[in-house]
């Protein structure tokens, strides 16, 4: 079965004040190390759908193994970087996992274990990984859905098809990076100071 990857990197960070895709985290961007951690599961391929300041992110992409996705759009909302990116998921792919490119924390692993567990419900419209009872990022959508996502519209992305469906699997993690985004200027400063304690360790 194979699984493709979106990594929606399009947006303004309005919140955030710069771009924080190009943020600096422990000597690379946000981005690449978002990028590089998806590189490392079982998913192919992986898309990377930009849209402000393209052109920075796909100089601090240069070299990895990605498909680049312009989103001219991106200035309309998350879903037409959702959309985007799934327009450019091969047929072969049974399904795609929507990640988030301003969480750079999550691993691996963490990807895989949404791929095995849709390998053995391939029914399953979308998995979904949960930490101490929240829903986090990223969640593998079955192309079946695909229709459904891209007629979102707004600054929605995949979670609002999911709630309230029967046929979506929730997996437990017990990794709490699926619930850490660089969202804010604090959380960011949280990433650097935790990554900065690690490398203590």
């Amino acid at each position: 079965m194979s699984v493709a990857a979106v990594i929606l990197a399009a947006g303004r960070s309005t919140r955030m004040g710069e771009n924080k895709m190009l943020a600096d985290l422990g000597g690379e961007t946000l981005i690449r190390r978002t990028v590089r951690a998806v590189l490392g599961s079982q998913a192919h391929p992986i898309i990377v759908v930009t849209g402000h300041e393209r052109d920075k992110l796909a100089g601090t992409l240069a070299g990895l193994d990605i498909l680049a996705v312009d989103n001219p759009r991106y200035a309309e909302g998350l879903s037409t970087s959702l959309i985007a990116g799934i327009g450019a998921v091969p047929q072969r792919a049974s399904g795609a996992l929507i990640c988030l490119g301003d969480m750079p924390l999550v691993g691996a692993h963490v990807v895989d274990a949404l791929i095995a567990r849709f390998e053995e419900a391939p029914a399953a419209g979308a998995v979904v990984p949960a930490h101490a009872g929240e829903w986090g990022n990223p969640v593998l959508i079955s192309r079946r859905l695909f229709p459904e996502l891209t007629r979102l519209g707004g600054d929605v992305g995949a979670r609002r098809l999911l709630h309230g469906r029967s046929d979506v699997l929730v997996l437990r993690i017990e990794d709490a990076s699926i619930l850490v985004d660089a969202d804010t200027p604090e959380a960011l400063s949280e990433m650097r100071r935790g990554l900065g304690r690690e490398g203590d360790g």
